[in-house]
This record gives C-alpha cells, structure tokens and sequence, in this order.
C-alpha cells in the first residue's frame, strides 16, 4: 500500500471508528459458504496491510489443513521485506520503491527465505507504543538508504546493511536465532517446516489485457517492488477460480482498490453503483455522473435498498488500471461467498482495521467490486478449476 493509498484507508478507517447501533445497512446477507478465519488484526498506522492479509491467508489455511490456531508475526515478515526493499533500492541506484507498502508475494518469499515466528515472538514494537506506527522507522530508514546511494565514498562500505538491519533491531526487535513455543524450542526455519505449509503451493492469479493471457507477468505498480509474478486470466476465469476456492474451503488473499466511493467500510459492504437508480423520479441518482466523489460517496451511505450496479466488462477494468483510477491500496483476505435479499454475490472480506465497523471488522464487497478493483489475488493451486490449471501449466 503506498502512502497515499494509506491515508485514504485510514481516513475511511476513521468512519468507523465511533460505531453505534444506530449505523443501518441497506443490505441483509445470506451465507452460501463462510470459513473460518483467525482473529482480525490491526495494522494502525503503518502501511503493512499487505503483510496482514497475507499472514491471516496462512492462518486460514492452517485451520483448512486442521492444524489448530495459530497467531503468526506480521512484523516477522515487514521486518525482512525492508531488508529485502533496502538490498535491492541500492542495487537499482536509488530509483525502486522504497516504502511501507508491499504486495501479496512478499510474505510467501519471507517464509521461505526467513522462515515464520508466533506474534508472541516477535511484536515488533520497540518503539514505545502500543499499536504498530511506521511513519518513522520508514523516514529514518529511507533517509539512511538515499545517503547510502548518494555513496559520498565513491565507492559501497561493507556496512551499510549491517546499518539497516541496526535500524530494524532498534525499531521492529532484534531477529531471534531459537524461541520456545509451546514448550519446545525453534529456529524460525523449523518452526515454518512444522507448520507444514508449502509456499510454492501458492499462485497468484491476475486479469489485464495488456500482456497475453495464460502467461504470467509482473504487475506493474510501485508496491511490487520483488517483481513478483502472476498467472493472467480472462476476468470471468479470475472470477471463477475465487468462487471455486471459496465454495471448497479455500480463502482468497485479495489486493484490491478501496479508494471508490461505494466502498462503505463503516456500513459494511462495499459496490461500485451504476450511476442511476431505477428508480426514474430519484432526481439525486440521476445526477450521479455530475456529483463529486464526496458527493458520491454520500449518496450512497443515505441507500437505504440494495444499490444497483454496474456490469464489468474486461475493458472497463483495463481501463481504470491503465488510467490509475484502479491502485494498489490495500491487503485484505476474503473469507466467504455470500448473497444479498436481491440473491447477488456479495464476498465476505476479513479487513486489518481492528473490530470498529458494523461487522466486527469484517465488509461485504459485491462481485461487481471485486471484479473492477481487483489487483490479484491468491489461492492454493488446488482451489484453481482443473481446466484453468491445466491452461495455466501448473501441476
């Protein structure tokens, strides 16, 4: 998530933040098929929302399996991708991204490069407060990286990494060799191993036009700075593959875009409207194309029925990918197929905002939403329909 992207969610977060009783929905919710979920988690104020849906992903996935509960370290993981960012900005001479933010195959690499620890373990807060607030490390961090690649010397020291990793000590905790969980003693690798999850068994699935389908590409925003790789599908496939994974018990991690106006976090759902009601005489709808985004977003929080949507056609969401209307903002984990009183597909999405809004920190995104403003996302290979795996060559 980059910083821009951070402030907007926030702001949205912030909606929420003084939940009554009194805040309505104009939806009801019927479960097709809801799976378990581990705890919701609160990133605050650091932009590692990446990390969150990414760790609650593997956590579901230990519930799948039968493994028990498990609380894993997000920091753990952030932790190791500033390393990893700070490795790779030097070697680009300064010109990648270096910020909080980060993308869905960050966690899977740091596991299996790093290995995995409980939250227990390691919070990542040794920095005086009590909630994760990244504002600082990431200044501090980012101006010691433009003062190692301005390079006064001329020449790389044989220190300046060692200089990062003392930065992360001091902010985020030092990286412990063993730990004891449960009695018995780890490293971070063996701790990963007993847990049993395969990181190659992960596959990210994507849908754009402007590279062939069936091949797989690194998206091109500022967050995936490891260049990681998606499979690219049609968007009725991606589409597919979501619903395949969800009605045979495989959560999805999604990055998507939340910066809309129908995305209601404090309401609970999130849609993207058609721009005018069926409604003929509702003169406020009709005006929909004139309105602000404010505006906008305002109209919608007074719905008081089930918002009429648009129709996503593979062009319209190449589209707003090309014409950054459709962002990297955010890391979250979908956790059930559900439908509304009308009977569309709404998706049951687990946020990192702690517990403020109407569900517990849980929304509902329509299918319309998902199919515009989706990124990526992840899922085991086995949640992939046969036929679109074998096209995609993955065994």
């Amino acid at each position: 998530m980059t910083v821009a992207a951070l402030m907007v969610a926030f702001g949205l977060s912030a909606q929420a933040d003084n939940k009554t009783e009194e805040v309505k929905t104009p939806y009801q919710f019927t479960a097709v098929n809801d799976l378990s979920a581990t705890s919701v988690k609160d990133q605050y104020s650091s932009g590692t929302c990446w990390s969150f849906a990414g760790i609650g992903f593997l956590e579901s996935e230990l519930l799948r399996m039968g493994k028990g509960e498990y609380d894993l370290s997000e920091m753990w993981i952030a932790r190791h991708a500033y390393h990893d960012k700070a490795d790779k900005y030097v070697r680009l001479h300064g010109k990648g991204n270096f910020s909080q933010g980060g993308a869905t195959h960050d966690v899977f690499n740091a596991v299996r490069e790093y290995g995995i620890v409980p939250e227990e373990v390691y919070s990542g807060l040794q920095y005086g407060t009590a909630k994760h607030e990244h504002s600082e490390v990431e200044a501090v961090l980012k101006g010691y990286m433009d003062a190692v690649v301005t390079n006064p010397n001329g020449r790389l020291s044989t220190a300046w990494l060692d200089g990062v990793d003392g930065i992360l000590d001091a902010y985020l905790g030092e990286v412990p060799e063993t730990f004891i969980y449960n009695g018995k003693e780890y490293t971070p690798q063996s701790f990963a191993e007993e847990l049993g999850l395969n990181m190659d068994d992960y596959v990210s699935i994507t849908s754009f036009t402007h590279h062939p389908f069936y091949t797989q590409f690194a998206i091109e925003v500022p967050d995936n700075w490891a260049w990681g790789l998606s499979y690219n599908v049609p968007l009725e496939e991606m589409m597919e593959i979501i619903d395949n994974a969800l009605l045979n018990g495989y959560s999805v991690e999604w990055a998507a875009d939340v910066s809309e106006p129908g995305f209601q976090y404090s309401k609970g759902f999130a849609v993207i409207p058609a721009g005018t009601s069926s409604e003929a005489s509702d003169l406020e709808w009709a005006k929909w194309e004139t309105m602000s985004s404010n505006s906008r977003r305002a109209m919608i929080a007074k719905a008081t029925e089930p918002i009429e949507e648009m129709e996503i056609t593979q062009e319209l969401r190449q589209e707003g990918y090309d014409n950054y209307e459709t962002t990297d903002d955010h890391g979250m984990l979908i956790t059930g197929i559900f439908t509304d009183q009308n009977g569309n597909t709404f998706y049951k999405v687990k946020n990192s905002w702690d517990v403020s809004n109407i569900y517990d920190g849980y929304f509902f995104a329509s299918a319309p939403f998902v199919a515009y403003k989706t990124m990526n996302i992840v899922v085991h290979k086995n949640a992939i329909p046969k036929d679109i795996r074998k096209e995609l060559g993955i065994k």
